[in-house]
């Protein structure tokens, strides 16, 4: 199918690694058919991610509060579904006039579904292994390959209906100039004036289970800044710098200075032009993660109760460090009375292989 002059929806709203996994569907899509005009769902808050890429022409953005976050509230399923349907009429309302000719539905959900259906004349492809009824909302269901799991090898199964291969330049997150600008004039702030390395360190994640002790953190933190002369920037949202200060707070004086708490002082996008600027990225499977894959950074991830078979970092240039003695690993549970999956990983493993990666 040629898609040039033709409108395309993805609709992929959240999480920030899902979205970073389904940039390279619209990256290639507009390499080939540069005629196409790509529109993206996306959830408030994430849209940054997407802002200064040029193969998204427009950014629709929803507000629908997340029913799977540990900390959501008990009326999070209520609020949710209010949301969620008001959303729907707004969508409907827009694409009545100016709609999408195919939507592509990334998210597999029954929420994503119906968000598929506000463009009723769409002709609409969704994964074959879609769960929640989701496949019933489409037109034509994306073949998939049991040999390759990975989350975004399921995203680029659907290039393939439209004749596209997926190509090198694919798979790099686009930072516009004035987010790097933005990065450069934080980045003059908190950066070793030498040559010191500079280790962005991501501790933190919506499942407890997948979160590594904070003692564990700190000695990893003083084996960086002691051997490795290293500064270690500590990322994440707003809501975790309260833990990434509980690590920073053991540390002695002279230590501390070389590690910094910037967790909620960016947005996504900028702190990915910051992240870029790093030697190697190490921690928890989150968004930053994927982020740093997508940079092309060297990677050290911990991972329990997810398989990096299908989540991990999407980079050769990686270490993933597991505790192979429990048959419980990737359970995929969000919380659990045992964390021996994460606990009992030592930091010297997780700084020899930043060694080795540097």
């Amino acid at each position: 199918m040629n898609l040039d002059n033709k409108k395309v929806l993805i609709v992929k709203p959240s999480s920030m690694g899902d979205v970073i996994h389904a940039i390279p569907v619209a990256h290639a899509i507009k390499r080939v058919y540069p005629g196409s005009k790509i529109g993206w769902v996306i959830q408030s808050g994430l849209e940054s991610l997407l802002s200064g890429d040029s193969a998204v022409d427009e950014i629709i953005r929803i507000d629908i509060p997340s029913t799977s976050n540990p900390g959501a509230p008990k009326r999070a399923y209520l609020d949710a579904a209010v949301a969620t349907f008001r959303q729907l009429g707004q969508l409907r309302r827009k694409f009545k006039s100016s709609g999408y000719e195919i939507v592509i539905d990334l998210h597999a959900s029954f929420r994503s579904g119906l968000i598929s259906m506000t463009c009723p004349k769409s002709f609409r492809y969704g994964l074959e292994d879609a769960k929640e009824l989701n496949t019933f909302f489409q037109s034509e269901l994306i073949r998939l390959d049991s040999s390759k799991p990975h989350a975004v090898d399921k995203n680029l199964a659907c290039l393939s209906i439209f004749g596209i291969e997926s190509a090198p330049e694919d798979f790099l997150l686009r930072l516009p100039d004035d987010v790097t600008h933005e990065a450069g004039r934080f980045w003059s702030n908190i950066a070793p004036k030498d040559d010191k390395p500079v280790i962005y360190a991501n501790p933190c994640a919506r499942w407890i289970t997948k979160m590594w002790n904070i003692h564990a953190w700190r000695r990893l933190t003083e084996m960086m800044i002691n051997q490795l002369n290293a500064t270690v920037l500590f990322g994440g949202g707003q809501g975790d710098a309260n833990h990434i200060n509980e690590i920073l707070e053991g540390l002695s004086e002279n230590r501390i200075k070389s590690a910094r708490n910037i967790a909620g002082k960016l947005t996504p996008v900028v702190s990915a032009a910051v992240m870029s600027k790093c030697q190697a990225y190490i921690g928890v499977d989150s968004g930053p993660m994927h982020m740093a894959a997508f940079l092309g950074l060297p990677i050290v991830a911990i991972f329990g109760p997810t398989d990096p078979c299908k989540v991990g970092p999407y980079t050769k240039l990686s270490v993933v460090i597991r505790n192979t003695n429990l048959d419980c690993l990737s359970c995929r549970k969000s919380s659990c009375t045992n964390l021996r999956c994460m606990n009992e990983i030592g930091p010297e493993t997780l700084f020899q292989a930043l060694k080795t990666l540097l």
